[in-house]
């Protein structure tokens, strides 16, 4: 290859009379080219594959004589390394672009999406609800390459500091997640949630969710929603979380085709998919008490008993139902209780009391279908406590209605 000739003088000489078209060579394939605008411009003339191709620097005199020749060595030691040039640009380029215009939302709304199949429908809309309220208006917006620890752990502290423990931890587990899906999509190097869990105190510290636990204060729940203005959908809604201790979730999706209420034991079966613990092989069961049982037949002739169809469909849509929100608002604003009993708090009151009245502790596990912490209770996880079960939901229908025998 040549050695380089030409000097800046020389340049703008040329510049100065060529026409589109002409060429002023420097030396190793770098040479001046003139654009249709007449603008001066470095280009890099070399062979790749056989073929002649063209590497275009920059405008004159914006790059120098001098960058350009380090610009055109650096050409040259990707062509040893049996690199294309411009394949190396266009692809730096393409990696930059995506990092920028690939903000936390932008990766947030791709992993919820691919999420939603496997979640159900309440914890999907609650989940992403959360990210829109709490994280999206602070650091949604930013390039997720560009987002640090500090970032993430100002918007969580204030949530916190409201009082939605849970919740933070909740949007914590899920901003993991996201940074870890755009890791492996080499968005972002680093994840800046992760540190973030040593800004918050251990979750153990801060107890399990409120419940009333006086078995007189919950009858009189009861008795204060049988007064209270409730749509006859989120009544029964209520009274099925009491009586069943079911998760909220479970209640507003159960459907007619999970119920059997003609056998000499109804029961509610719950698929497996549906349930928070998904690592067993039966259904959950729950065997349905008399006065509950009243209460479904009758609702079921009024709104219909299509298998397909949800107990409590919605009002505003033709395919979905109530939401978990017009229960938890009945408790918390109608029925003025605040934080202090919710539709999960059933499920506590059951734990507790049935315990304290002497049922085994493997027997209210498995009503609850907790997670088993040892492997005797996991022995029973195949229904032969079903018997156990059925009379430990007469008791609690007796204790709700204020029929139980001492």
């Amino acid at each position: 290859m040549s050695k380089h000739v030409l000097t800046d003088k020389e340049i703008r000489a040329f510049s100065a009379t060529a026409t589109p078209g002409d060429k002023l060579t420097d030396g190793e394939g770098l040479h001046i080219f003139i654009q249709k605008s007449r603008q001066p411009t470095w280009r890099i003339r070399y062979r790749f594959c056989k073929k002649e191709r063209i590497y275009t620097v920059g405008e004159y005199p914006r790059v120098s004589l001098k960058d350009a020749r380090v610009e055109c060595q650096r050409i040259h030691q990707l062509l040893d390394q049996g690199l294309d040039p411009v394949a190396q640009r266009r692809l730096a380029v393409a990696s930059t672009q995506e990092q920028q215009v690939e903000t936390l939302s932008d990766v947030a709304a791709a992993w919820f999406k691919k999420q939603q199949p496997s979640w159900s429908e309440v914890h999907y809309k609650k989940s992403w609800r959360a990210y829109e309220r709490d994280i999206d208006p602070e650091i949604g917006k930013l390039p997720i390459a560009s987002i640090t620890a500090p970032m993430v752990s100002a918007p969580l502290e204030r949530v916190w500091n409201r009082g939605a423990q849970e919740t933070t931890f909740r949007i914590l587990q899920h901003l993991v997640c996201i940074f870890q899906y755009a890791q492996a999509k080499g968005l972002c190097k680093d994840n800046p949630a992760e540190p973030v869990y040593q800004l918050l105190p251990k979750r153990e510290s801060f107890g399990h969710m409120n419940a009333i636990l006086s078995p007189v204060e919950l009858r009189q729940i009861l008795q204060k929603a049988d007064q209270a203005r409730l749509s006859p959908a989120v009544r029964l809604a209520h009274r099925l979380c009491a009586f069943t201790a079911v998760r909220i979730s479970n209640v507003v999706e159960a459907k007619w085709s999970e119920f059997d209420l003609d056998s000499e034991q109804p029961v509610w079966t719950i698929p497996r998919y549906k349930m928070k613990v998904r690592n067993r092989i039966v259904d959950h069961r729950v065997p349905l008490c008399a006065p509950l049982l009243d209460e479904l037949k009758k609702w079921k002739s009024l709104v219909g008993g299509d298998e397909d169809a949800y107990l409590f469909p919605s009002s505003t849509t033709a395919t979905g139902h109530i939401c978990r929100e017009a229960v938890e608002k009945a408790y918390r604003v109608t029925l003025g209780l605040g934080s202090r009993h919710s539709p999960h708090g059933w499920r506590s009151a059951l734990s507790t009391l049935a315990k304290d009245h002497g049922f085994a502790n493997d027997v209210v596990e498995l009503a609850l279908d907790h997670v088993h912490d040892n492997k005797t209770a996991l022995a029973y996880d195949r229904g032969e406590r079903f018997t156990q079960r059925v009379k430990l939901f007469a008791w609690w229908a007796a204790l709700l209605s204020g029929t139980e025998k001492s």
